[in-house]
């Protein structure tokens, strides 16, 4: 059996599998009739191929064959046709994706298995379950031996290898993160009520200390409930929420990725090009939040919170705690600094606020320095000054000018026509 896993680029973490039992060629590329489907632009239309060219009692023999105009790299050389080594490495392209090959002989007890992606989302594992509903307490006598250090579930019996905690039906696989609101896990959904079949997903545990306060509380339940009424691509979706022990927890979408801020400053700055094309993204996002009845504003779009999903270079809006509806009364000031607008910082936001915000996210994606090192005083107010950055054009600066304007009516008034304005930046 020949199992291929897409790997995290930087941190080399799984984050989909496929398994092939009775396949002898399998193709892998851009187009949907491939075996295995890419969406990356780096990759070909139909990239590579693997095919099996011998077969013994010993094991079977794979070649690779690279099609794919941007060239294959194996275990970090560029091949045109090689003979593959179990666990060996394949890029497709230079800073492409990188596949896991493994190659494993099948017992007669797997060999009745198949493999299936959970959850419909192209970044969710498969694991292998049987065609004839195997008991749960089958996995126990597995050793769970040959497994990757870095796997989450065993390549043999499908099982989580290591569980933290169990809180419901979520087995706590992981931290992936601590803040001062809450801790987020990765965690498996043994039960599959989500989405009728387990899955891996975030799951978002409100700290203690935070929930004997009570804007706290009012916060983290907005979120949950702010998810819950939303559909879009760019926006996680929203699973479950429920008090387990005293504390709250909210369940979400896995979005597999990094948030911008985490990626300029692994990689630095980005082209002109790339940043546009990531803030017309958000744009869209904000153009639906904005066309919600009553409208709603986000009031924390900056770096941090925007994840660029692995597989298709898409942004996705995180953090839905500080969401507000139009037309509330004013409350609590919330954004960060460098990215809030000056009607924000008075507790009195508008759409236009998170329009704001675009702009020094510019200012960051293009220079890898926080925005408020350009704010300086211009006549009476203080102003974006970007003038001695030289990827910054002047029409990218001009658009960079109007939509951080002190007043909001100076601003672009939508997120369509910012978006409009950034499109046809050169």
């Amino acid at each position: 059996m020949v199992t291929l896993t897409l790997l995290e680029p930087q941190q080399k973490t799984p984050i989909k599998q496929w398994c092939f039992e009775n396949s002898s060629v399998i193709r892998i590329g851009r187009a949907t009739d491939n075996d295995v489907v890419l969406t990356d632009t780096l990759v070909s239309r139909h990239h590579l191929e693997l095919r099996q060219v011998s077969s013994s009692s010993n094991g079977s023999s794979w070649q690779v064959t690279s099609q794919g105009t941007n060239g294959t790299f194996l275990n970090g050389v560029l091949v045109i046709q090689s003979i593959l080594t179990n666990n060996s490495l394949l890029e497709l392209a230079q800073g492409g994706p990188v596949l896991l090959f493994q190659i494993q002989e099948v017992t007669a007890q797997e060999s009745g298995w198949r493999s299936q992606q959970l959850g419909g989302a192209k970044e969710n594992f498969a694991t292998p379950i049987s065609s004839k509903s195997k008991p749960a307490s089958s996995s126990s006598t597995c050793t769970h031996e040959g497994n990757s250090p870095k796997n989450l579930f065993c390549i043999h019996c499908g099982q989580p290898l290591t569980v933290q905690q169990t809180i419901r039906q979520y087995q706590v696989l992981r931290t992936l993160g601590q803040g001062g609101m809450g801790t987020t896990y990765l965690a498996w959904d043994t039960a599959g009520v989500i989405a009728g079949q387990p899955q891996l997903l975030v799951l978002k545990q409100m700290n203690a200390d935070m929930a004997k306060i009570a804007k706290a509380q009012e916060l983290f339940e907005r979120e949950a409930h702010t998810l819950k009424s939303l559909n879009h691509p760019g926006i996680p979706k929203y699973y479950d929420f429920f008090v387990e022990g005293g504390k709250k927890y909210l369940a979400m979408e896995l979005v597999h990725g990094q948030d911008l801020e985490k990626y300029i400053y692994t990689t630095g700055p980005v082209i002109p090009k790339q940043a546009i094309a990531w803030m017309i993204q958000t744009c869209d996002i904000l153009n639906y939040l904005h066309s919600q009845d009553p409208p709603l504003i986000h009031r924390d779009i900056k770096p941090a919170n925007l994840m660029v999903r692995n597989y298709n270079n898409q942004i996705v809006v995180l953090d839905f705690g500080a969401v507000k509806e139009i037309g509330t009364t004013p409350g609590t000031r919330i954004g960060a600094e460098g990215y809030c607008a000056p009607e924000q910082e008075r507790g009195q936001p508008l759409t236009q606020s998170d329009l704001y915000a675009i702009g020094p996210t510019l200012i960051f994606l293009l220079t890898a320095e926080n925005p408020f090192k350009f704010y300086r005083q211009r006549g009476r107010n203080f102003r974006f000054d970007v003038a001695s950055v030289p990827t910054i054009t002047p029409q990218l600066r001009e658009i960079i000018d109007r939509v951080t304007e002190p007043l909001p009516r100076d601003r672009y008034q939508t997120a369509k026509e910012l978006a409009a304005a950034l499109a046809a930046c050169h």
